[in-house]
């Protein structure tokens, strides 16, 4: 895997992406935070050296690069899911090149379903914090010591400084943002009834089939961490309605121009890692 990902960062730096700052995963019909980048590179995920393929409609497997709000992102237009097939090492290869690549700062998005009863369809939640309840952990076997530790602590899992940000940017702006805790399983079947009690029961404010893998190897590697779900669907006591992937695209996209006009402000005033 080491070889692999070194394999992979020479690819890209060679092909000039060599001043990335900011990491960005975009998920299901957040694709659209692209339009506000200042595009230099843009990659297919099929050319790119050891990298997998989405398998999934609405992500277009794409690494953007290019300058936002004043810094140099990486953003991966389209994620890897666990429930496509693919092991956990694929689904956090990106994650792991971006921090060779000398990133240091990664952002996460998602749609999930609500069980927040405060919580309506087309909401922006900052994830506070979140809960692993996927079957595999992207950490499990020998560790790489040149990737990070073998007891990596969680204690922040998402930046306070960060979310602190997010929280003065969407006030100042008047968009009214949640916060909450993110639980991933694995799908690809969305939540039962029954399931979507059990998230409520357990801690969670959300439910979704990513992004804490992520996180989870981005913390390995010393990465600091900010995400944001929008609520797409609502597994809400008596509320709970039929879903669709299709619903959760149109859901996502309709909280598209929220979301990027938080990210764009939230990217240029991040104090980054010196």
């Amino acid at each position: 895997m080491y070889d692999k990902i070194k394999e992979t960062t020479r690819f890209l730096l060679d092909i000039g992406i060599d001043k990335a700052q900011v990491g960005i995963v975009l998920g299901t019909g957040l694709g659209g935070i692209v339009n506000m980048i200042k595009i230099e590179k843009k990659i297919p995920y099929h050319d790119i050296p050891n990298f997998p393929v989405s398998t999934v409609s609405g992500h277009s497997g794409t690494l953007i690069y290019g300058e936002l709000s004043g810094k140099k992102v990486v953003a991966m237009q389209g994620r890897f899911h666990y429930y496509e097939g693919w092991e956990m090492s694929e689904v956090t290869f990106p994650i792991r090149v971006m921090k060779f690549l000398g990133i240091e700062t990664l952002i996460v998005s998602n749609a999930c379903g609500g069980v927040n009863p405060d919580f309506k369809v087309g909401d922006v939640m900052i994830i506070r914090d979140h809960i692993n309840m996927m079957p595999e952990h992207p950490l499990r076997g020998e560790n790489e010591d040149r990737f990070g530790p073998r007891f990596v602590d969680m204690h922040e899992p998402y930046s306070l400084k960060m979310i602190e940000l997010m929280k003065k940017i969407a006030a100042e702006k008047g968009i009214e943002v949640q916060e909450g805790v993110y639980l991933a399983l694995q799908g690809p079947t969305f939540e039962t009834p029954a399931e979507y009690r059990m998230v409520k029961l357990v801690g969670a404010d959300a439910v979704g089939m990513s992004t804490v893998p992520e996180v989870i190897v981005a913390k390995h590697m010393n990465m600091e961490c900010f995400g944001l779900s929008v609520i797409t669907d609502l597994g809400i006591e008596g509320k709970v309605e039929e879903v669709s992937h299709e619903a959760v695209q149109i859901a996502a996209k309709s909280s598209e121009k929220k979301i990027s006009t938080l990210v764009e402000d939230f990217i240029e005033k991040l104090k980054l890692r010196k």
